[in-house]
């Protein structure tokens, strides 16, 4: 890997919101979801949550080839798992919908560990998932339609989060908020994805890398690459 890749990488990653997501509630058109993961990665976020009931509809998670290599997506059978896992990492779990309560999408704080629900095409967001979410927002429109495409919408507001965090330099930390094991693993992959997929395959661990990018391993590791299968 060159160091110029080595360094973008590492500032992507250092840029890195881990508490700031999406939760996509049976969302099912490719588009949408490629969309949407291509925005989660223009706006720095790590992880995005998906209510995917079936093995159909897990296969989305595969879709923006590009931005899905740097976005994780972390899958939930119904979203009263996917609400536990975001209460657990203390979200605020934020729902679109026009009631009495909703606020102007502008008006959240978003420097706050976030989640934003995303409804289905069809349906929008359930029942179930209104009544648990903490706060309903709205985004102000004075034309005809009265709702956004989900793409759309969602880009809207992870722009709005991400001109907050920027301001309260959450963006432009020292240290990246990921786990040192998980930095290493995608420098790995993505600057030596050949032999990242030798060692998968060996079921070897995959070594440190120097501050330049360049692989440091033993002798030993290095054997066992090059013996044959």
């Amino acid at each position: 890997m060159n160091l110029e890749r080595y360094q973008r990488i590492t500032s992507v990653l250092k840029a890195r919101q881990t508490d700031l997501t999406l939760c996509l509630e049976e969302v099912h058109k490719a588009n949408n979801v490629s969309a949407i993961v291509r925005t989660a990665d223009a706006t720095g976020i790590h992880k995005i949550h998906a209510v995917w009931p079936t093995e159909q509809m897990q296969m989305l998670g595969h879709t923006s080839a590009g931005a899905r290599n740097w976005v994780d997506v972390e899958t939930h059978k119904n979203i009263e798992d996917a609400f536990a896992t975001l209460k657990e990492q203390g979200m605020q779990i934020l729902a679109t919908n026009l009631s009495d309560t909703a606020v102007d999408f502008r008006e959240i704080d978003y420097t706050k560990p976030t989640a934003i629900i995303l409804g289905s095409e069809k349906t929008g967001i359930s029942k179930k998932a209104l009544a648990m979410a903490d706060q309903d927002i709205i985004i102000p429109m004075v034309g005809m339609v009265q709702s956004l495409n989900v793409s759309v919408a969602s880009a809207l507001i992870l722009y709005e989060a991400q001109r907050q965090r920027d301001l309260a330099g959450m963006y432009d930390r020292e240290e990246s908020m990921l786990p040192k094991e998980y930095i290493n693993k995608v420098l790995f992959e993505r600057g030596h994805p050949v032999l990242a997929k030798v060692a998968k395959r060996k079921g070897l661990e995959l070594p440190q890398l120097d501050e330049t990018g360049q692989i440091v391993a033993d002798e030993e590791w290095w054997a066992r690459m090059q013996a044959a299968d």
